[in-house]
């Protein structure tokens, strides 16, 4: 029998160090055998290839140890503001909430909007000043920010009585005090985290007597037992083969056995006979169970609250692809194949929303942002789908009556060299300067306020704008009256008017006119984008077209040709430049922009409609 339950949520902005501390954690909690692939292993949460890939968390998970006589229940939870549903769903399950903050960094965007929803759900707040080792660290300044940041956030007095904990999630060492030097040598373990949970936090384990009551949170699939729903046990106790009833908010959607019961431990699940109130479980025997609704006692069929995530702010299209290299690279190409795997998705991705577009002949897909919206492309991609994906656009609302769109609260940290250029791409995008200080070194930290709609792109030009060392950060700040849109500041596209295979003589030509997002030997068809021009106009050009031989010379001869190596643009890339009249066509093997008429007669008897 269970005395003692934690349920603790790991939160902070993106790259703070999550995900390393829990890896401290499950190793210091001595969960695997000392001989154990795991032991010498890094980011054990981080098991999707999107997240290793991109050093991200986009998935929140579960996970378990034990310390003393008492359960810790940890989940990780993403950083990245796109993923934000993700951390609104995720928190119904804890008690207290370990908020990680940079030493260097200090508290950034998503800080604020993870604490904020942690002091929502009433949670007891530990902070971790993490990464104390760090040349730059500030950790008595970072705190003073903190503490400001939960005068402007927290609603409640008891809000602001919180422990603080300083160290090194990398190195497994955690401190009640601060540290006047810290090296490598100094002693240390998490143990102090530990105890500072166990004290702070409170005990979920209670109210096992009362009727059963347990809100789904998250679920998973068994290729043996079928769909499983996790969640916390709110109250009561369930045994292996018990009745139970699902409902959600309008009804009694039906009545089911628990055929398997699992608590976490570790990585892994293990078998019970028996789950209690406190504790974070998972459930088999209900095949068409959704996040949100709550299994009960049968007698008492009465729903928890419901959960509420915030809504989409962007929204894509998304159809079957269309180009003349229609299923020459995947195996799902269809819309139907499409239409099941995008519902699919909304049983656990709470924060997209999907309708069916039957002018267009595809899907309107809204999300969180751009990366969460990438993320889900990227995956269908891997899965083996062939798409066709349109711009990305902002979600417009009326408001009393008023057009109103999103907007967003930007902050950049970069070297000074660049304040030039960081005040000229935001003053052409109608921003609002909040604030601009020095936060270490020679690093400038600007915080400004700009509508969603004329952020589009931002990413990519402020990286090339910066050589790549920009750190940009946004926190949705809500909807308001629709501003003046941003000056047009892409330039033309290079447009093949061919079909074929691109050749050296004919990409030669097209490099004076721009830069090249191919070169010599790929397949490219008439209508497809084969680069950026160097003027605002687009620019159509053989990129096939080959050397003419003639009685005297070869066709190779003569004068050497140097082609530029091309411009490879990641599929996040290209969201941020895709044009109005464009396409990206997505494929598991490429990437690929297009106009959405491929022909020049075309694009061209538009124009004149539209003109």
């Amino acid at each position: 029998m269970l005395m003692d339950i934690r349920n603790v949520a790991i939160i902070a902005h993106v790259d703070h160090g999550k995900t390393t501390l829990v890896d401290a954690i499950l190793k210091q909690s001595h969960i695997f055998r000392d001989n154990q692939k795991e032991t010498s292993q890094v980011l054990l949460m981080d098991t999707n290839a999107l997240e290793r890939e991109k050093g991200i968390t986009i998935l929140s998970k579960n996970t378990a140890v034990r310390y003393k006589n008492t359960k810790i229940n940890i989940i990780d939870t993403p950083g990245h503001a796109d993923f934000g549903s993700e951390v609104e769903r995720i928190l119904n399950m804890a008690s207290g909430a370990l908020l990680l903050v940079d030493a260097a960094e200090g508290p950034l965007p998503q800080t604020r909007f993870v604490l904020k929803e942690a002091l929502k759900k009433q949670l007891k707040i530990i902070l971790f000043i993490n990464k104390i080792d760090k040349k730059d660290a500030r950790p008595q300044e970072v705190q003073r920010e903190i503490e400001n940041l939960f005068l402007d956030v927290a609603r409640e007095d008891h809000a602001l009585d919180f422990q603080t904990l300083y160290g090194v999630g990398r190195d497994g060492k955690a401190y009640k005090t601060l540290p006047s030097a810290y090296s490598a040598d100094l002693p240390g373990d998490i143990t102090p985290l530990f105890e500072t949970i166990i004290e702070e936090v409170p005990n979920s384990h209670k109210n096992q007597d009362k009727p059963l009551k347990l809100l789904f949170s998250t679920l998973d699939y068994d290729n043996y037992v079928g769909r499983l729903g996790i969640g916390k046990i709110s109250q009561g106790t369930l045994h292996k083969g018990d009745r139970i009833s699902l409902v959600d908010q309008k009804s009694v959607i039906g009545t089911y056995t628990a055929t398997k019961l699992y608590i976490n431990y570790g990585l892994g699940r293990q078998e019970v006979d028996t789950i209690e109130a406190g504790d974070i479980a998972t459930l088999a025997g209900i095949p068409d169970l959704k996040i949100g609704q709550t299994a009960t006692d049968p007698d008492h069929p009465d729903p928890l609250p419901a959960i509420e995530v915030t809504e989409p702010t962007i929204r894509i299209g998304i159809g079957a692809n269309t180009s003349p290299f229609t299923g020459h690279e995947g195996d799902l190409v269809t819309s139907r194949q499409i239409k099941v795997r995008l519902e699919k998705e909304l049983e656990t991705n709470l924060g997209l929303q999907i309708e069916e577009n039957p002018t267009e002949n595809n899907f309107i897909v809204s999300g969180r942002g751009e990366l969460h919206l990438a993320v889900l492309i990227e995956t269908m991609r891997r899965e083996g789908f062939e798409l066709e994906v349109s711009k990305p656009q902002v979600i417009y609302k009326t408001i009393y009556g008023q057009k109103c769109e999103p907007f967003e609260e930007v902050t950049i940290d970069v070297d000074k060299e660049f304040v030039g250029a960081i005040s000229e791409e935001f003053g052409r995008r109608k921003a609002q300067l909040i604030d601009m200080h020095a936060v270490r070194g020679t690093t400038m930290r600007f915080v400004y306020k700009v509508s969603s709609n004329n952020l589009m792109g931002i990413r990519s030009i402020l990286l090339t704008n910066t050589r790549g060392t920009a750190m940009i950060h946004t926190y949705l700040l809500g909807y308001e009256k629709v501003q003046p849109a941003q000056e047009n500041i892409r330039n033309g596209v290079l447009i093949s008017t061919h079909t074929g295979q691109t050749l050296t003589y004919g990409l030669a030509n097209a490099q004076i006119r721009g830069t090249l997002f191919y070169g010599p030997g790929e397949k490219v068809y008439e209508g497809m984008v084969v680069g950026i021009s160097s003027s605002e106009s687009n620019i159509e050009i053989n990129v096939c077209r080959a050397k003419k031989l003639t009685n005297n010379r070869s066709s190779g001869e003569g004068t050497k040709t140097i082609l530029e190596p091309p411009t490879k643009l990641s599929l996040e890339q290209y969201l941020d430049f895709i044009g109005q009249d464009e396409l990206l066509e997505v494929t598991p093997q490429h990437l690929r922009l297009r106009k959405r008429y491929l022909t020049q007669n075309a694009r061209r008897i538009v124009a004149r409609q539209s003109a």
